[in-house]
């Protein structure tokens, strides 16, 4: 099964709230599911992004999620679409780079960062997302903080926002171990 088919699956059988299925139709029209989750660090590659949600989403149900306290429908909504603002986000690119067999310079592709609604990060997935579904507030803030220090330096709102919703906590952590542990060897090298 491919990240894309895995994605629709996950999305169809837990995430059936007003508007979900006009957003999924939504993401079709964008690069979401070939779109890189970064330019070099994680999932630098075709696809990408597509890969890093699924990765979040069974990252955070294997080690957060309690059937008991939780709900399935806010783990997959938070998971698979905490990313949505990498959407029409990035654009294939070249630049020359020197072969170091040949000695000659060669034009490489790679990612390159065209943002053309610089609205924040977590702040516009919420936005994007809520444009066709309504947020619960404890998904909201999930979405919003999933960077932690590494998006809003704010860390008194931050500690806030995970202090009120563990959620929040359980987004980032399963988006940190994702990127930093589980995703090794799944970007492009962009020299």
């Amino acid at each position: 099964m491919t990240a894309k088919e895995e994605f629709i699956k996950i999305y169809k059988e837990n995430i059936t709230r007003a508007g979900s299925d006009k957003l999924l139709e939504w993401i079709e029209t964008t690069d979401f599911f070939t779109a890189p989750a970064s330019t070099r660090y994680h999932c630098a590659c075709e696809n990408g992004l597509v890969m890093h949600s699924v990765s979040v989403y069974n990252t955070m149900i294997e080690k957060h999620f309690d059937e008991e306290n939780d709900s399935a429908e806010s783990f997959a909504i938070c998971a698979l679409l905490h990313d949505l603002c990498k959407a029409q986000f990035y654009k294939v690119s070249t630049r020359n780079v020197k072969n170091e067999e040949t000695g000659r310079w060669e034009k490489v592709p790679y990612y390159a960062i065209e943002d053309r609604f610089p609205y924040g990060h977590g702040e516009k997935s919420v936005f994007l997302i809520e444009r066709f579904m309504k947020l619960r507030l404890d998904e909201a803030m999930a979405i919003r903080w999933h960077m932690g220090e590494f998006g809003d330096k704010n860390s008194g709102t931050i500690s806030q926002a995970y202090n009120l919703y563990p959620l929040a906590v359980k987004l980032h952590l399963a988006d940190l171990e994702s990127t930093y542990l589980r995703e090794k060897g799944t970007s492009a090298v962009n020299r």
